[in-house]
This record gives C-alpha cells, sequence and structure tokens, in this order.
C-alpha cells in the first residue's frame, strides 16, 4: 500500500530538521511504497497550499546542513482559529489543503506552538504525527530535542571564548543565552562553560544576590565575573508582575535585552566594568552536532515506523535513553521546566556557582 506523506517544518529553524527530515524520508522509503510532499514554509504553506512533490535524490547531502530545505515560519497556534484581515478560515484551509495534496499522514517538526497545531489538526481528524524540535529543549514528553545538544555547543564556545577577554580586561562579563520560557540552554551551557552566576526564568533572580555573589569573587582574589543569564530571566519583582506589566517595565528602562541592563546595574551597583554580550541567532545556526544528527535521524525513522503502523495522532521523543512516542494530546500545551531540583541545579548549587536566589 503506498502512502502519500506531507512533510513541514514550522517555527524557528534549528540545527537537526534536514537530518530528521532525512530520517523521515530515507526510513520511508525503505520499508514501504511512499511519496513524499514538502510542504514549505510551515503551516503557512499548508494554509496557502503552497508544497512540492519530492524526489529521494532531494534528500541527498542534507545530513550537515544546518536550517530546513523547507523552509520555515513561526504561525502562531493562538491566531490559528481566528479570521484575520485576509478572511481565511486557517483551519478549514489546512483540512482542505491536505486533501488536495491526497496526503495519507502530515509529519510535523516544531517546537510547543507546531505541537499544538499538529494536535489541533489531529483532533480535526487528519493523520499527524510530531517531531520535537527547539534549542530550548523545553517540549513535555522528551528527555531532549533535536537542536538542543548543538546549541549547548555553540553556547559553551561563546562562554569559553568570553572567559579570555573578561580575565584580560578584569571584566565582569554577561552573556544572554537564548531561552525566553525554559532555562535549560543557559543551565548547561553555564555550567560546561564555566560561568559563575546563572539566571533562569525559573529562578527569578534576587538583583543584590548577584551583586554579592560578584563581590565575594573579588574578595578571594578574583579579577573577573561570568554570567550567563537566559533571556527570560526576570528578578523577584519582576515575577510578581503580569507579562504586560512586566513587559512595560522593561520598556521604561531603556535597554532592549536583559543582559544590556544587568550589565549597566552590576556597574553601578558593585563598581565593576561590566560588558553584555548576546550571540543571538548564532546558537540557532550552523552544522549540527554528531549527537543531533543522530538523534534527528533516529528520532525520523521513529516516525516512519509510526507511519508504516498507521498509529497517527502521536508525538516521538526520547525516555531514557530509548525512543518513544506519546499523543500528541498529551504532549501539546505543555512546557517542561528546568525543576528546581534538577541535578544539574543541584550540581550548580554545590559547587558554589550563584543562581540569583
Amino acid at each position: 500500500m503506498k502512502r502519500r506523506i506531507g512533510i513541514l517544518t514550522s517555527g524557528g529553524d534549528c540545527p537537526g530538521l534536514n537530518a530528521c527530515i532525512r530520517g523521515v524520508a530515507r526510513a520511508s522509503y525503505s520499508m514501504f511504497d511512499t511519496e513524499i510532499v514538502g510542504i514549505q514554509d510551515g503551516y503557512a504553506g499548508l494554509i496557502a497550499g503552497d508544497f512540492k512533490e519530492m524526489k529521494q535524490s532531494d534528500f541527498s547531502g542534507i545530513l550537515t546542513l544546518g536550517g530546513t530545505i523547507l523552509g520555515t515560519r513561526r504561525t502562531p497556534f493562538r491566531n490559528m482559529r481566528v479570521i484575520e484581515e485576509d478572511n481565511v478560515d486557517k483551519v478549514k484551509a489546512m483540512k482542505s489543503n491536505y486533501k488536495k495534496m491526497k496526503l495519507d499522514c502530515l509529519v510535523c517538526l516544531g517546537g510547543n506552538g507546531t505541537h499544538k497545531t499538529a494536535n489541533l489538526l489531529s483532533e480535526e481528524g487528519l493523520h499527524v504525527i510530531g517531531l520535537p524540535k527547539t534549542i530550548d529543549n523545553d517540549i513535555w514528553g522528551t528527555d531532549v530535542t533535536f537542536g538542543f545538544h548543538t546549541a549547548v555547543d555553540i553556547a559553551t564556545e561563546v562562554i569559553d571564548r568570553i572567559h579570555t577577554t573578561a580575565a584580560s580586561h578584569g571584566r565582569c562579563m554577561v552573556i544572554e543565552i537564548m531561552g525566553n520560557k525554559a532555562g535549560w540552554l543557559t543551565l548547561y551551557s553555564g555550567i560546561a562553560g564555566g560561568a559563575d552566576i546563572i539566571l533562569l526564568p525559573e529562578i527569578p533572580y534576587d538583583l543584590e544576590k548577584v551583586c554579592d555573589a560578584i563581590r565575594r569573587r573579588a574578595e578571594m582574589g578574583k579579577t573577573f565575573s561570568i554570567v550567563a543569564v537566559a533571556e527570560g530571566a526576570m528578578t523577584v519583582e519582576e515575577a510578581q508582575m503580569k507579562k504586560k506589566e512586566r513587559m512595560a517595565y522593561r520598556a521604561e528602562t531603556g535597554f532592549s535585552s536583559i543582559a544590556m541592563r544587568l550589565a549597566k546595574e552590576l556597574e553601578a551597583k558593585v563598581g565593576v566594568e561590566a560588558r553584555a554580550v548576546i550571540p543571538g541567532h548564532v546558537q540557532r545556526g550552523g552544522t549540527p552536532s554528531a549527537y543531533d544528527r543522530m538523534l534527528s535521524t533516529v528520532f525520523g525513522v521513529h516516525a516512519a515506523k509510526l507511519i508504516a503502523g498507521e498509529e497517527y495522532g502521536q508525538a516521538v521523543g526520547m525516555a531514557g535513553n530509548t525512543v518513544t512516542h506519546h499523543p500528541l494530546s498529551e504532549v501539546a500545551g505543555k512546557t517542561k521546566f528546568v525543576p528546581n531540583d534538577a541535578q544539574a541545579i543541584r550540581a550548580a548549587r554545590a559547587m558554589g556557582i550563584s543562581l540569583g536566589d
């Protein structure tokens, strides 16, 4: 029986997307008679009916390639059932184009928002499988997402390189790591890079305690400090605010990033020479690590096996070093935050790393 599979990548790009696409395709070609349709620019392409018929040769030479050969775009889940100025019923359009493409299954590679829309389409009766992509590592139901390992490597290298400048000039360097809601990337790269202070969204920080940590280092004869701060980190006071209030408060400070604001605050309160470093999208780019190539591939192969068995409505993940799957309905809408008792948190505290609390 021939199966016609649609594949899309949605949300932010990350290393490993092409390796995962390749894993789905090569395993499908190997296990059963298949045709693969590449949907352009994520759910936007599914809504617009923008797709292309793929050939086996399209999946050659992409294992080490960063980004996504299918293109990607952010199409917020909160707007999926909203009729906007273009008068397009997005859900109706996606269902209609799924049928026009004559798909037997839709494979969606993406993060939390992607999985929520995948579950919506599954509930609407489409055959859908989700694959967990994000450098934030915050998807529920999987121990690790593809893209995370590579981003940890990149962020760690940034911290490593900043160390030499910090030591040479006797500065406090505040490095802003990606992660708006979850701090996995900042925590892992902070520990791996030897950061002295690590600030996460899950643990609101007290500015005075951050200042004290820098003062203690100075008293010990340490001439520099490294602060790894997640872009979504917030003070204890900010954590008590509603999101709109917090955004308004931050706008009043005049700083576009947490690292820039924190660097100025530390200069004023501690008297150190502080600099903000924002590697930004560098953390999401480039070729995937060997681990992410392997992880992406085995995730893609597992998706193909689910298709072979007609097990739809599932999200692929890793649990206890074993690739598995969970119903999309159990994964969608859940964020995997760093727990306060996480082993890495305990390790950081045991080494004297300040978490600002």
